[in-house]
């Protein structure tokens, strides 16, 4: 069985065309406030973190080279996969952030978006 893999960009990451800014996604705060108000329903799926610079390794592993834009869930197969879950061969995802949210809830028992 696999477990849901989300990746999301590391908080406070640089980007060399601003040199000594540092940043966060502003589709990915959401869902690390969410992981952040339940720690414990964290170990329910595999979180990555990785770098802004392209290419990501870790992303391009899981999707593909096409398919590295953040946030993204992708679906294992311990729940059903939704019916607007994105396809790439035999891989299930999902990039929009509220319906990463929205799948969190469904299939980890994190709070819902009010």
């Amino acid at each position: 069985m696999s477990r849901d893999l989300l990746l999301l960009l590391e908080p406070g990451f640089t980007d060399p065309a601003y040199p000594g800014e540092r940043f966060i996604c502003p589709h990915g705060a959401p869902i690390e406030g969410l992981l952040a108000s339940d720690p414990a329903r964290t170990a329910r799926l595999d979180i990555k973190r990785v770098p802004f610079p392209r290419p990501r390794p870790d992303v391009i592993a899981a999707l593909d080279e096409a398919h590295q834009g953040l946030p993204a869930l992708v679906l294992g197969d311990e729940y059903p996969v939704p019916d607007d879950a994105q396809t790439l061969g035999d891989k299930r995802f999902v990039t929009d952030s509220k319906r990463i949210l929205a799948l969190l809830a469904e299939r980890h028992g994190f709070p819902k978006v009010h």
